[in-house]
């Protein structure tokens, strides 16, 4: 892709512009849907605008706040900075703001709605646990995704989910209360209420599964150019496969407090309970499929598995 030497994927790109395109249907469709159902006009852009903003403009801010992350200078984590600088410079792309977040759950995640405001944080557990040729694996990762600027496309396309959620628990909410009440065509405002949850709901079923399926081609494409671009996808494969069984050492809720942010991070925390569903809607492809596709590239490479 153009800015850096992160290797192409023109099948990213079409699943990207696909998402981004059908979200942007569905997004129109949502909006007249809520105004011919009886909600005010005005109150349905003053709810879209304004969550649009915060989305776009606050997201790298509210996942920061969200996991208790802080920006690093490069004197208190010269390691962490090294790493990123090394890459950065390998891949012929502007350095991201660094941060690190204090938690055990050992994980890495990007965030940012564009590359200038771009943020790449990693979690002290993840540093205790990975050696630097591990780290860097894992580093590449992400940088691959602010790169391929697949972290701005995640950041608009939750934004319907989220205002779609909204609505649904605001809809819900107001049809419990509203009693007999009115709207100015004579409508009960409870007729209008269950029309915002039905339509809120299903916008919402259509966002979550496009995201999702979006969500678990970045994750392989993200491993395939970390991988070429360090030259060591069996590193990558090791801190995947180290990561993912230091999980089940983690208190579960430690693992709960994160799994919000699974979409983003490197590899998804579940709590025990919430492994069976995890398959049903990941945000990520199985362990095992981002294992084989490394040692593939290994093979490739010639550098063993």
């Amino acid at each position: 892709m153009a800015g850096s030497r992160f290797i192409p994927d023109r099948g990213l790109t079409a699943r990207m512009v696909a998402t981004m395109s059908l979200l942007g249907i569905v997004y129109v469709a949502f909006i007249i849907a809520l105004v011919l159902v009886g909600m005010p006009l005005w109150l349905v852009a003053l709810i879209v605008i304004g969550f649009a903003a915060l989305q776009y403009f606050a997201s790298d801010r509210v996942a920061m706040f969200a996991m208790g992350a802080r920006e690093v200078a490069p004197h208190e984590a010269p390691e962490l900075h090294g790493v990123i600088d090394r890459l950065c410079s390998m891949a012929d792309m502007s350095k991201p703001r660094v941060a690190i977040a204090d938690s055990d759950v050992p994980n890495a995640f990007a965030t940012g709605h564009s590359r200038s405001s771009a943020v790449v944080c990693v979690t002290t557990g993840l540093l205790r646990r990975l050696d630097t040729t591990e780290l860097e694996g894992v580093v590449a990762h992400e940088l691959s995704h602010v790169a391929h600027r697949d972290v701005m496309v995640m950041t608009i396309a939750g934004f319907l989910g989220i205002v779609a959620g909204f609505l649904t628990q605001v809809g819900l909410r107001f049809a419990l209360f509203s009693g007999g009440a009115r709207n100015r065509e004579g409508v009960p405002l409870v007729m209008v209420a269950f029309a915002v949850v039905v339509v809120s709901a299903l916008v919402w079923a259509v966002s979550f599964l496009l995201t999702r399926m979006l969500s678990r081609y970045r994750e392989l494409s993200a491993d395939r150019a970390a991988a070429y671009l360090t030259q060591q996808p069996s590193a990558l494969g090791s801190a995947l496969t180290k990561i993912t069984g230091e999980m089940a050492r983690i208190p579960s809720r430690d693992l709960r407090s994160a799994e919000p942010f699974n979409a983003f991070f490197f590899t998804p925390a579940f709590s025990r309970s919430g492994v069976s569903l995890s398959s049903l809607f990941a945000t990520h492809p199985p362990v095992e499929k981002r294992l084989e596709q490394l040692a593939g590239i290994s093979r490739q490479l010639g550098t063993g598995t």
